[in-house]
Order: structure tokens, then sequence, then C-alpha cells
């Protein structure tokens, strides 16, 4: 499940942006200027960024080229800002695309889709953490020589840790962000699969770890 963040000062696009947005089943986080969004990043991992430009405190030109230099996502700066000046200093700064107020709805869904289709086909399949090797295409996972093939959660588990390696995530996070928020079961679940991945691992992996953040949640730390 996608998570999407809203950076907007006016509290009615920020709730008609988030109700589109849930309405198409992406998860959505919500600061009201750019320096909030830097904090909230900080520990609430995001695939793209919907950015206003006029804001206080941190406007969304500024917290753009902060994104940029901080995440790997695509960003859309929507804005009543039409000038071609306003897009040039948009686009530099380090925005994927722009949408204008007043917009239809429909165009914001399908730029969003369209964004981070691109983005997945080219952040590429494979991640790289000392001793792990993670194929996202093939499902395939190994650490030095050995291969595994896990069963999916495992895989969609460790796959989501390693692709955001020394986050601290709380088992209801994980859960939303893996098992999805219509899961009926508890938060044990997190344990179960945490507790296997690690039992495949113990005795071959020794330059990564998944470590538990006692009364908040997991992390998988590079050593």
């Amino acid at each position: 499940m996608k998570t999407i963040l809203i950076v907007d000062d006016d509290e009615y696009i920020r709730s008609l942006v988030k109700g589109l947005l849930m309405k198409e089943g992406y998860m959505v986080m919500a600061a009201e200027h750019g320096a909030a969004a830097l904090e909230l990043l900080k520990t609430e991992p995001c695939d793209l960024a919907v950015v206003d430009i006029m804001m206080p405190v941190m406007d969304g030109y500024q917290l753009t080229s902060e994104i940029r230099k901080l995440y790997d996502m695509p960003i859309i700066l929507l804005t009543a800002k039409g000038q071609i000046e306003d897009k040039e200093k948009g686009f530099e700064s380090g925005t994927d695309d722009y949408l204008l107020k007043p917009f239809e709805p429909k165009e914001l869904i399908f730029r969003v889709h369209a964004l981070l289709r691109r983005y997945g086909n080219a952040s590429g399949a494979n991640i790289n953490l000392g001793s792990l090797y993670i194929n996202k295409k093939s499902y395939e996972v190994k650490i030095n020589t050995k291969t595994f093939m896990l069963p999916l959660k495992e895989f969609e588990l460790l796959t989501f840790l390693a692709t955001h390696p020394n986050h601290v995530f709380s088992r209801g996070h994980l859960i939303e962000r893996i098992w999805g928020l219509d899961f009926e079961g508890d938060e044990r679940t997190v344990d179960v699969h945490i507790k296997r991945l690690r039992e495949r691992f113990a005795s071959i992996a020794d330059d990564f770890t998944i470590k538990t953040i006692r009364g908040v949640g997991y992390s998988l730390e590079v050593i």
C-alpha cells in the first residue's frame, strides 16, 4: 500500500486531497507547511508528495529542494501560481509534475498513478545492503552465496524494512503497510514474521540485523 504526503496550509485542500487519495486505496499523511513535512518524513516514509507552493515557515520550493536532497520520491506541486516563471522555478527545485488550482480530481489521481508507476519502473528491482541482496521482481533473496525463496509476507516485510534501513516502524505501521487496513489479525503477526526472518538469517548474516526497539517496533539496522 503506497503512502502519499500532502503538504498544504489550507485545511480544506488537505481534507479534499486526502479524501480523494484514500478512496483510491492510498494511505495519506498530511502537514501544514514544509518544516512539519520534513519532521514527518523522518519517521513516516512516503512514496509521493503533493506540495503547495505558498506556505508559511517553509514554502513548496524550499521543501521540494530539501526532499530532493534527502529522499527518492516523486513530487507534484499543487498551486494557484500559473506563470511560466513559477513553473520554471518549480521544476528547477526538483518537482516532477505541476498542477494548477482549481484542479479536476480525476486529473490529480491519474497524475499520481502515472508518477508512482514511472518511479516504480525507474527505481529498479534490486536492493543491496552489505551481504543482503533482494530482487523485487523475482522475489529472490540472497545473503552472500545462499539464496532464499521466502513466503510472500516475509519477503514483503523484509523488503519494506530494507528499503528504509535504520528507520523504526511500529507494529501497527507494519501491519498497515504489509497486511493492509482490513487485516483482521493482531500485531503479534508482525512478531512471528520477524522471528522467522531472524531465524533464517541468524547464522549467515553479520552485517545487518532486525532490531527490536522496545515499546516502539522494529528497525533493520546495517552494522
